[in-house]
């Protein structure tokens, strides 16, 4: 009989709005700093391959995050001068042509509510990328909200290398979004990968940094929207996303809804008392 693979138990998050400083993660590493953690996937003698428990550990940290108080903003970057190789080619990719049609089903709905997680947090998500970027590591790449890299990275959408579709983890409808649809079709109909010049052109990243300061110009960047009106940055994000299947008038209308909840921050009170009194405000998310 074929072993039919379940999904693990949630992992022991910290409470709701407890500090997320706190949490141990068993499949990457994770340092929080002045309201930014930084996640760091850790298995650099492998190009920091997903298991089915990383994948399982990152799914439930980033729903957690929608009650961290601490963290404002978050990285993702990888160990050893490499972004992300994938789904274990042993510890998935094997696994996954013995399984029945149930259990392959489980699979690919947790590999996607990981994704569902990431678009959902509050928090603004920067995937700092250095090296090798490749199927499940350029979905985290895409389903962050901005995306720095270096010179020598190169991203792989490389699922139908491997006989598979290119409509994987939401692919089909997160990547035409951010470099349009004839260079989405490009890179998921041929899995070739995607150099750093061109992916800043295509504009799929940001912007392109030395390897040296990448991750340090990932974080300041994530410092510096950490320092910003956190609450309103978390509308932006939750906006961004759900505009996306919103008529103009719609959209237009949800926003002025948002923005109106905005306006009754505190926040939106001090930047004005600080523009009033020619100072910087000093945000506190609330």
């Amino acid at each position: 009989m074929t072993k039919r693979y379940l999904p693990g138990q949630p992992h022991q998050l910290p409470r709701h709005n407890t500090p997320m400083a706190s949490y141990e993660p068993e499949h990457f590493l994770l340092t929080v700093e002045e309201g930014v953690a930084t996640i760091s996937l850790n298995r650099p003698e492998r190009k920091n391959p997903l298991s089915f428990d990383s994948y399982a550990e990152l799914r439930d940290f980033f729903r957690a995050l929608a009650y961290a108080p601490d963290i404002h903003a978050l990285v993702i970057t990888g160990s050893g001068g490499n972004f992300c190789s994938g789904g274990d080619v042993h510890e998935i990719i094997g696994p996954l042509t013995k399984m029945d049609m149930p259990s392959l089903l489980a699979f690919t709905r947790m590999t996607g509510d990981l994704v569902k997680a990431m678009r959902a947090c509050p928090q603004p998500i920067i995937a700092s990328i250095d090296g090798v970027c490749a199927g499940a590591g350029a979905i985290l790449a895409m389903a962050s909200d901005l995306r720095y890299g270096s010179p020598r990275s190169k991203t792989y959408f490389l699922f139908n290398k491997v006989g598979l579709a290119g409509c994987d983890m939401g692919a089909c409808a997160l990547l035409p979004r951010i470099i349009g649809q004839g260079r989405a079709s490009e890179l998921l109909y041929s899995g070739r990968g995607l150099g750093a010049e061109e992916a800043e052109r295509w504009g799929f990243y940001n912007r392109v940094c030395e390897a040296e300061s990448l991750l340090t110009d990932a974080q300041a960047m994530a410092s510096s929207i950490a320092a910003g009106p956190t609450f309103a940055n978390g509308i932006t994000k939750k906006m961004l996303q759900q505009e996306w299947n919103m008529g103009v008038d719609e959209a237009i209308e949800a926003e002025a809804q948002a923005q109106a909840i905005c306006m009754a921050t505190n926040d939106f009170h001090r930047a004005y008392h600080a523009f009033v009194a020619k100072q910087t405000p000093v945000f506190e998310g609330d």
